[in-house]
């Protein structure tokens, strides 16, 4: 999507892993498919500590020093901490980038073994001592220091939870117990910078892959605070407001609620400013920015996978949709396809045109399907004059009528607009070309292409055309049809399916995609096959194909597609199989009606039951004569059955013989 990978089925026949391939299928050429992208994965956690926290630690050390050669220690109060506060503001201007985990203990080993103590509520604490850095805090004392009066004190604690919940999951859970997360809320917009930045660090790190610190934040109006601090003015509180943000869009029951109190602000803040939208129209991102803005995408990307409530409030933002085309067609223009804020922006863009047709307004769809078809999709009657739906003259009326709609839905795209407008398809086929390493950029734009073709609307007809005859798409989407990716031969084929349906012209599109298509499919027990799916796809463009132009029967017979259709047939070992092998008897069985194919069909049943180029003699040709009318009957007629346990009890040959074309 949060190409966290998670598998598991979906109520109607769609499969979830970082996208979900939801599909429809038939044998015949009506199948249609769509697809979208469900994400769930989070921003990496912050290892380094973003201000230099150990620097905290030997500055406060030094200050109980020079304390414990002057006076004797009090409580901490507001009159005791300018000097600390001061002294270390003046450090932070000066530092260049924050230290990681192994520096800080490095550079720990050249403190003396000095003791530093605090009076705290009335009790003495120990507090770093030694040359241990963090080693004299633990996690109580941390989520003390939060709520102290000294912002160093703040920074402090805040600090050692950002390096102690990186990756220990019990300090996660220790820390929520102490209620360091409501602690933690109040500072993110705390009047001191620091205690800001490492307040929202150690939420970062709090949250991430843990559902419980995630709720948690949301219950204590986290989402409200943290869209305040969204506001500042700092790159690094903001990419760490953005990180968390992507992180609590992981979560599936947070995703709605997060929508609802975040998109419009998040939009104007950083999405239209830094996609170039809001400016010069030219992205002008420096390094911070360009995080920020990734985070955003990444958190959009999370969020379009949710419910329909939400991909429609999100194609509903003023300004979301227009932020992510213009950031895709500007990075386009300057050759930087394999940006990763472009595939974020590519997999928003493909969920939000998940299920388009059905969940647009229907005033956009009426506009779209005209008075041409009824609401099942199928050719109204309504005459055009004194000339039937089925005349020429019918004909070419709708023809004009689709210009007219194409050239009014192509002008000035807004918003959601852009989701079915004609110009979308030349951006997508231009990822496709130009994107040569990121695969989930491509594999986004060939799955945002299935879903706007899918279906039997009208424009989805139109787009079908438009992406054929006009981008000439094919191309680029048959040389991805050579990966081995399995996920991008999903989208991808699913593509070719639905192209399939709506072209004109079958025997120039056969010539183009037969020999490609024949040459994913196995043939053999050894063979390397894609998934189920994959190959249903593939055979249901061949049967959208075949029914309309002998030229792809005959081309499928001379890539070898005949035997190969007969070995997938046979294969019913799994409800996968069982899926491709009904998909291949109704491919054969519709190859079946073209006669001139019946010799053809003679020899790949002859091979597969003696061997190649034996030819039956005697009683085994009686045999097959008597093979040949099995095959042609459904396995329901009376004589079926018996006949094909007569032959197998006879030849006993290891294959057996059962119908193998019409109605399996």
């Amino acid at each position: 999507m949060g190409h966290r990978s998670l598998y598991k089925s979906q109520g109607n026949g769609g499969f979830t892993r970082s996208y979900t391939f939801e599909r429809q299928m038939s044998a015949g050429s009506n199948a249609k498919s769509s697809s979208d992208w469900l994400d769930g994965t989070e921003v990496p956690q912050s290892r380094t500590i973003r201000a230099p926290a150990m620097r905290t630690l030997q500055r406060f050390q030094s200050n109980n020093r020079s304390r414990l050669s002057t006076s004797s220690f009090g409580s901490i109060q507001p009159s005791s901490q300018a000097g600390i506060g001061g002294s270390y503001m003046g450090m932070v201007e000066h530092s260049s980038r924050a230290p990681s985990v192994r520096s800080l203990a490095e550079s720990s080993h050249h403190l003396q073994d000095q003791r530093g103590m605090e009076m705290y509520n009335g009790h003495s604490t120990l507090l770093t001592q030694q040359s241990g850095g963090f080693d004299d805090i633990d996690l109580p004392s941390a989520v003390k220091y939060l709520i102290a009066t000294d912002p160093n004190l703040q920074v402090l604690g805040a600090a050692y939870l950002q390096h102690k919940c990186y990756s220990d999951s019990n300090a996660k859970k220790q820390a929520r117990s102490l209620q360091a997360m409501p602690k933690l809320v109040k500072l993110f917009n705390s009047p001191n910078q620091e205690v800001q930045r490492h307040a929202t660090g150690a939420m970062r790190n709090l949250i991430y892959d843990n559902a419980e610190n995630k709720l948690a934040l949301v219950e204590e109006n986290g989402i409200y605070e943290l869209m305040r601090t969204l506001r500042e003015p700092d790159d690094e509180l903001r990419k760490n407001v953005t990180g968390i943000l992507w992180n609590l869009s992981s979560s599936d029951n947070l995703k709605d609620r997060l929508a609802r109190d975040t998109l419009e602000q998040l939009t104007d803040l950083v999405l239209v400013p830094l996609s170039g939208l809001g400016g010069s129209g030219v992205i002008q991102q420096n390094p911070s920015e360009a995080e920020i803005f990734y985070n955003s995408t990444g958190f959009l990307r999370n969020l379009s996978s949710a419910s329909q409530q939400t991909r429609q409030k999100m194609r509903e933002c003023h300004g979301l949709v227009d932020s992510m085309i213009h950031y895709v067609n500007s990075s386009l223009e300057v050759g930087k396809s394999e940006d990763k804020s472009v595939e974020n922006a590519v997999c928003v863009l493909r969920n939000l045109s998940y299920r388009l047709y059905d969940e647009m307004p229907p005033s956009s769809l009426q506009r779209l399907e005209g008075h041409r078809r009824n609401n099942g999709g199928t050719m109204t009657g309504e005459l055009v004059g004194c000339f039937s739906p089925q005349s020429k003259k019918a004909r070419e009326h709708y023809l004009n009528a689709d210009i007219v709609t194409f050239t009014e839905v192509s002008k000035d795209p807004k918003g959601m607009e852009w989701l079915w407008n004609p110009q979308i398809v030349g951006i997508y086929n231009r990822l496709l070309q130009c994107c040569e390493l990121n695969k989930h950029t491509t594999e986004a734009a060939s799955g945002a292409l299935q879903n706007i073709t899918a279906g039997d609307r009208r424009w989805a007809g139109v787009l079908s055309r438009l992406a054929l005859e006009q981008e000439r798409i094919l191309n680029p989407v048959l040389d991805r049809v050579r990966t081995a990716d399995h996920h991008q031969l999903r989208s991808l084929t699913g593509l070719i399916r639905n192209l399939s349906r709506h072209a004109r012209n079958k025997d120039e599109m056969s010539t183009k995609v037969v020999s490609h298509l024949i040459e994913k499919l196995p043939g053999s027990v050894g063979d390397k096959a894609p998934p189920a799916d994959v190959i249903v796809n593939i055979i249901a463009v061949l049967n959208n194909l075949v029914v309309e132009s002998p030229m792809a029967a005959r081309d499928i017979v001379y890539f070898d597609g005949l035997r190969k259709l007969f070995y997938i047939k046979k294969r019913r070992d799994s409800s996968d199989n069982e899926k491709s092998s009904r998909a291949a008897a109704s491919l054969l069985g519709n190859m079946w009606q073209y006669t001139k194919l019946h010799r053809d069909f003679k020899v790949v049943r002859t091979s597969l039951l003696w061997g190649p180029g034996v030819e039956p003699k005697g009683a085994r040709a009686r045999a097959f004569a008597l093979e040949n009318r099995a095959t042609q009957m459904h396995p329901g007629t009376p004589l079926a059955q018996p006949l094909c346990l007569c032959l197998l009890k006879r030849w006993g040959h290891p294959h057996g013989i059962i119908p193998l074309v019409a109605g399996t």
